[in-house]
């Protein structure tokens, strides 16, 4: 009996060494979610494959296999995206690590396929990295069903521009005063809601808050690369 084979796009998301010539990949696939697979003989150097698996590049991956581990049986650049440099590139790794922290495996997201694509592109085009991290970060949390509401308050009332709030890993968003800590500008949620931002105070406040709400959603561990862009900023 013939062995079915599945295509789809993909990017690496991350490879380690397996036996002596092989790879195990993480690959993001716009159809299926996050797999893993075995990418036999990758690390020869006259591999087809060791040419093209690259983190960033978009691909077209073809693999073998129903179990937990499949076998990649090949992968095509398609091309069209700059690989983003410097701290962009930095960033980029940011990215790679929240979906493998956060996103099940076997958990297909079109939407957040399509902006990841997009966060790369705009990280290499030289976007302001801020707000585009931003945005990969809400729809992640979305995607992954972890989002708070950005529309309604805890007493289910419309969130109001004028007001203050503090989040609540139980409640969502708490009407707050200004003597409390850790409180954002209702203002803010409307503009993280629309993935933009009109003041760096803003852009600020909504680097905490996603800060507090995915350590709450990875239970405190540490992001790695987080913490290497905090230590070269503080340069």
């Amino acid at each position: 009996m013939a062995t079915s084979r599945t295509s789809a796009p993909a990017f690496l998301l991350h490879s380690t060494p397996y036996r002596e010539t092989s790879l195990v990949v993480d690959l993001f696939t716009r159809d299926h979610g996050r797999i893993a697979a075995v990418a036999k003989g990758a690390k020869r150097p006259r591999s087809a494959l060791r040419a093209v698996l690259l983190q960033f590049q978009p691909l077209i991956a073809t693999w073998s296999g129903n179990r937990e581990l499949r076998t990649l049986t090949g992968a095509e650049w398609t091309g069209g995206l700059p690989a983003p440099q410097g701290d962009a590139l930095l960033c980029a790794f940011y990215l790679n690590e929240l979906l493998i922290r956060l996103l099940p495996r076997e958990d297909a997201h079109p939407a957040l396929y399509d902006a990841y694509e997009r966060a790369l592109r705009e990280l290499s085009d030289g976007a302001p990295a801020d707000e585009t991290l931003r945005r990969f970060e809400w729809m992640l949390l979305r995607e992954a069903g972890y989002a708070p509401d950005l529309d309604r308050d805890s007493a289910d009332r419309p969130i109001d521009a004028q007001r203050l709030y503090r989040w609540s890993p139980s409640g969502g968003f708490v009407a707050a005063e200004p003597h409390e800590p850790s409180v954002v500008a209702g203002a803010m949620l409307h503009e993280l809601a629309e993935g933009r931002f009109g003041s760096t105070a803003n852009r600020q406040q909504a680097k905490y808050l996603m800060r507090a709400i995915l350590s709450h959603h990875l239970d405190g561990a540490p992001l790695n690369t987080r913490q290497i862009l905090i230590d070269l900023h503080k340069l």
